[in-house]
């Protein structure tokens, strides 16, 4: 795609000069964490009401979450025991309650009992020193599974996996030298290739990938060949770590053994350059995707933009001034060196309409699902001066709507608005668009599509 300003009759205001040279005080997006349902939240709240006041007994605290459950749907009381059971809680001081909780919830009707849920509380109890409790629950688990040998390396891979996600060394090692040895007595290849996969991943996980790699010996020797998900977790163990030189010669291994270096391997690569602020290799690794025919996806640009260090700070400052570029044009002229190399790979590659974009004679959609703000606010750029030209040119249609998707609409029941909603609503009102929030959802930005036609040309 050439690179060109908007042009025609459209009209934009010009923006401030940013300093290139400062970065903002934080690149780097969170970790990920259990989204909250607006009931989960309010219970969360209420809880750590209940639990920080003095003259609240234990018996208060029960009575709290007993009532919960009783009253919530099978999937509210859920999510706020997998909040309290992940690694990213943002109430690590109720975590715990996440075993009285999962109690009151196995008493409910519509309970099914699930070794995944079991063993990421066993997890949390192993890392907060409750290892009585841990070992009960296993217990518990084993003597259901035990005479079902899927099902039960399935709860050890789940709890291999669950102690590494926590940084629990000690649950990790336990957990990991009894999957061993039930991939070591067992006959039945799905039980190897599924226990070496968790142990590889929880080894990875935890930062010991030289342990990870020598598994690939072990494994043939047990007559498992290493697949593209243990290459996977090898190289972007190394590449998190910084060890580049590691992670290619895993790249040039699953070559050499016949696996393709496919857009999954790629973001992964992408991203521990990016995590590393190695620009100058990301531009290359870019240019190599382009020569191969590799096409770009939404994880590419979260992983290339959240690297970028104006663009990240343009997105800190955006919550307070509405002055960020909005073309193509101007956005690369405040970006210099690697970065503004970046973000040019990315816009002369059109491989992300096929994901991002539909298109027909009743409606152009642009669907932002998953994107970060950097990536959304590249993408809207692209997006409008992509149909500007496929207008003019006759690339597409004028359909009878077109809508923009930016999620945290009617099918949300997620607190609080998206800060990607609010992103586009500010750049479509500074556009001058005549796009509004769709009245049927409001995740959706709507307009005739012979009025977007008009705007754009």
């Amino acid at each position: 795609m050439k690179v060109v300003g908007l042009g025609g009759s459209l009209k934009l205001p010009l923006p401030l000069q940013y300093n290139r040279h400062q970065l903002p005080k934080k690149l780097t997006s969170s970790p990920l964490k259990c989204v909250l349902t607006k009931q989960a939240h309010r219970f969360l709240s209420t809880l750590t009401t209940t639990v920080g006041d003095p003259s609240a007994s234990a018996s208060a605290t029960h009575k709290l979450i007993q009532k919960f459950v009783a009253s919530s749907p099978k999937s509210v009381s859920l999510n706020a025991l997998s909040h309290l059971l992940s690694p990213n809680t943002s109430h690590h001081h109720l975590s715990a309650l996440a075993l009285p909780l999962y109690t009151r919830i196995t008493e409910a009707s519509w309970f099914d009992w699930n070794p995944k849920l079991v063993a990421e509380l066993v997890a949390l109890l192993d890392k907060q020193g409750r290892y009585d409790e841990s070992e009960t629950l296993i217990s518990e688990a084993v003597s259901k599974l035990e005479l079902r040998e899927r099902e039960l390396v399935l709860f050890y891979c789940n709890l291999v996996e669950s102690h590494s996600k926590q940084g629990s060394k000690r649950g990790f090692d336990v957990s990991y030298a009894r999957l061993n040895r039930i991939v070591d007595d067992s006959a039945s290849v799905y039980v190897k290739r599924r226990g070496f996969e968790s142990m590889v991943s929880g080894l990875c996980g935890l930062g010991r990938i030289c342990e990870a790699e020598k598994m690939f010996e072990e494994m043939r020797v047990r007559g498992v060949n290493a697949s593209r998900f243990e290459f996977r977790c090898v190289l972007y163990g190394y590449g998190r770590l910084g060890l580049f030189e590691d992670m290619q010669r895993i790249v040039n291994q699953m070559e050499s053994e016949g696996f393709v270096v496919d857009t999954i391997c790629c973001n992964m690569i992408l991203s521990a350059y990016g995590a590393h602020c190695e620009l100058e290799k990301m531009v290359l690794w870019l240019r190599k995707m382009r020569a191969s025919g590799i096409g770009f996806s939404i994880r590419t640009y979260n992983s290339v933009l959240n690297s970028c260090p104006t663009i990240m700070s343009m997105m800190l400052q955006e919550m307070d001034m509405d002055t960020l570029p909005l073309s193509v044009e101007e956005l690369s002229g405040v970006l210099s060196g690697d970065e503004a190399l970046v973000v040019k790979e990315l816009v002369e590659s059109n491989s992300i309409f096929e994901e991002v974009m539909e298109w027909d004679s009743l409606e152009g959609k642009l669907d932002l699902h998953g994107m970060h703000l950097g990536s959304c606010y590249l993408m809207m750029l692209q997006w409008v001066e992509e149909l500007q030209h496929g207008f003019k040119d006759g690339k597409y249609v004028i359909p009878r709507e077109v809508t923009v998707v930016c999620g945290s609409g009617k099918h949300s029941n997620v607190r609080g608005e998206s800060p990607l909603k609010g992103l586009v609503r500010k750049m479509l009102v500074r556009m001058n668009s005549p796009m509004r929030n769709d009245r049927k959802n409001l995740g959706c930005f709507v307009a005739k599509g012979k009025v977007v036609r008009d705007w754009l040309c």
